[in-house]
């Protein structure tokens, strides 16, 4: 049985993460994992243009063994750098295709000019078309083991000395690192690790600490909760009491396919594992609204109106005394406001839920092996169903599939856990709609490791491109990230490296 059709049972595992710009896609592994894709993409605010090139990146870093190489793809946008030793800005690339990060990173194409800044964004390992072994990269764990994030940190070090050594203008261009959700993590850790590389980094939205042992499980989905209760009269209940509707009404085949019909699904719902798939999907919405609750109509995850988590609220705004089927009805047509705003969808795929950009498969195996990121539910503090966060359910299904057993405390020892004090010259922005600032740097650590919080921010506004509607606090977090970055960029001035 291939892992892409291996049905995992609800109860099992709570769930994988991947990470994206503009989202933190949450995947349930609860539900058939492989099967998350679809939806489309956002298109950029304005014209940019760069140019593609490709370097031959070694597959492995960390060890001499192996001697191939494969073509890592990187963008280049040079028209605002100011030669010789204008500033890099360096995107660390994320799990799916570079392309798709670059159109959406809007922040760094308005300050290109402000900074005289060249801009690169640089594709992560095993995603887009940067595959070590080529279409058979993800055809075995021997394959995949080349694939974490230690080796794409290397892959960006080498490739900036590279561009340093090949481009005489750059020799002496302090270079910043970017990145938003897994790439912020990226970017923060790029920093952390290669200190010599880089002389600060923007981790927008990076949940660093959402590794075991370092925040309560539940605080995630505690966030969104909130979201949904800030947004609208008893929208948070409704939507806790709607599983309990959901069972009742999915318990006979003429309320299946009730439920089918009601919320317009173009495959009908046949039994009791397709119900819990539905709730998973469902789950899987209000995590993605939570995250894209952005002041104006945005198309990153789907075409949405401004503030959508309020218009989906207005349909949950029901009395406690509503049946189960006028609950559901109120469910149906918020979960519309999400899947077809535009009145465009003739039926709601519950096996798609936001971009196919992303490179599901590559993250799977990371979370599998470095990546562990421990979620659970209460029912209580949070408005979904009960679930306990089980390492060694979550260890049996990794093992199933991959073949890998998860180093649950890997990412803290390689990374510092908390205890980062002695880094310098980072910035964590996050948002505080944003479920994963529960995950995140949200205080002040030293003077140079430095929080910056967007009270009304959904997942990492700030690289966003800039809106009229944009509110005050997502305003002065880009103006202050920009004094940071002009601050970085004179420090290195003063102290440039040697010259090779």
């Amino acid at each position: 049985m291939k892992a892409g059709e291996r049905f995992v049972d609800r109860a099992a595992v709570t769930c994988i993460l991947t990470l994206c710009l503009g989202c933190l896609h949450v995947i349930a592994l609860k539900q058939q994992l492989f099967s998350r894709r679809g939806g489309s993409s956002s298109s950029t605010e304005s014209p940019i243009s760069y140019e593609t090139l490709y370097f031959d990146q070694k597959i492995d870093h960390l060890g001499f063994l192996e001697d191939g190489t494969f073509k890592q793809r990187y963008l280049v946008a040079d028209k605002h750098w100011q030669q010789p030793g204008g500033p890099i800005l360096f995107y660390t690339g994320n799990e799916g295709d570079i392309t798709w990060f670059c159109n959406n990173t809007g922040f760094m194409w308005e300050i290109a000019e402000e900074l005289g800044a060249m801009l690169v964004f640089a594709e992560h390992r095993y995603y887009g078309e940067s595959l070590p072994f080529g279409q058979d990269s993800y055809s075995d764990s021997k394959h995949l083991n080349y694939l974490t994030s230690e080796q794409a940190l290397a892959d960006f070090a080498v490739l900036i000395q590279n561009m340093k050594g090949s481009l005489p203008a750059a020799q002496q261009s302090p270079v910043i690192a970017v990145g938003g959700s897994y790439g912020g993590m990226l970017a923060a850790w790029f920093r952390m690790k290669y200190p010599n590389i880089v002389v600060g980094a923007l981790a927008a939205s990076a949940p660093i600490w959402q590794f075991p042992g370092m925040v309560p499980c539940g605080d995630f989905y505690k966030v969104v909760t909130q979201d949904f209760a800030r947004s609208g009269y008893n929208c948070d209940a409704n939507i806790r009491k709607s599983w309990e509707a959901i069972n009742n009404v999915s318990s006979t085949a003429s309320g299946l396919q009730w439920l089918s019909e009601e919320f317009s699904l173009c495959a009908p719902l046949k039994n009791r594992n397709d119900a819990v798939g539905f709730k998973n999907w469902l789950q899987e919405t209000w995590v993605n609204l939570a995250m894209v609750d952005y002041p104006y109509e945005a198309n990153f995850l789907q075409p949405l109106p401004p503030w959508p988590i309020e218009v989906v609220c207005k349909h949950l705004a029901l009395d406690p005394s509503v049946s189960d089927f006028q609950l559901l009805h109120g469910v149906s047509e918020a979960a519309k406001v999400y899947y077809n705003y535009t009145g465009s969808s003739s039926c709601l795929n519950t096996s798609q839920t936001a971009t196919g950009s992303l490179g599901l498969l590559g993250w799977f195996y990371q979370a599998c092996t470095e990546m562990v990121m421990p979620m659970c539910t209460d029912g209580v503090q949070d408005m979904f169903e009960p679930e306990e966060w089980n390492f060694q359910a979550f260890s049996d299904e990794c093992y199933a599939m991959f073949g890998v057993r998860p180093r649950a405390d890997w990412a803290g020892t390689v990374y510092g856990a908390k205890d980062i004090a002695s880094h310098s010259n980072i910035i964590f922005s996050n948002g505080g709609l944003d479920p994963w600032s529960s995950g995140g740097v949200t205080h002040n650590i030293t003077d140079s490791l430095v929080s910056i919080m967007i009270p009304d921010g959904a997942h990492h506004l700030d690289l966003r491109y800039s809106n009229a509607q944009d509110t005050a606090p997502v305003r002065h977090a880009r103006a202050l990230e920009v004094k940071y970055f002009r601050e970085w960029i004179s420090q290195a001035k003063l102290h440039p490296p040697p010259r090779p």
